[in-house]
């Protein structure tokens, strides 16, 4: 089990049964790892909402650029977070008080983003936390995609 203790069969039912991803921190660059996993998730049929102040209402991979969870528009399964891991707590903040309006289920921490005690508020506000992880490497290894 991984640092988060979400299982296997855990990822594939994140994987299968939710499709919408805002993507939190997200990056124009086609070099960055934000960008790489959009394409891969669009490309696999899953919608993408990125999240980037710095460049809000323009658009990445054809998908709209939001200022932030509050501007995106319902639905949003998985926030998916490729911030630093001290950027997370005001990040799991932000999901939390639009949880109910955008439909939030998952909190996802890309690799080398860590932080305890905001996974634990986010599990306190009944919030699935991976972290410490890729959606597209666990598609990858346990989707067989």
């Amino acid at each position: 089990m991984s640092i988060d203790g979400v299982t296997d069969s855990e990822i594939q039912s994140i994987l299968t049964r939710l499709k919408t991803f805002a993507v939190i921190g997200a990056s124009p660059k086609p070099e960055r790892p934000s960008y790489g996993v959009m394409a891969f998730l669009i490309a696999r049929g899953f919608t993408v909402k990125p999240v980037n102040p710095g460049i809000a209402g323009k658009t990445i991979l054809d998908q709209l650029v939001y200022a932030s969870l509050a501007d995106v528009p319902p639905p949003v399964d998985v926030v998916d977070v490729f911030r630093a891991s001290d950027a997370v707590p005001e990040i799991v903040r932000e999901a939390i008080a639009h949880k109910d309006r955008l439909g939030i289920k998952v909190i996802w921490m890309q690799l080398g983003v860590i932080n305890e005690d905001a996974a634990s508020e986010a599990r306190a506000a009944g919030l699935t936390v991976v972290m410490d992880r890729c959606p597209k490497i666990e598609f990858a290894r346990l989707m067989r995609g």
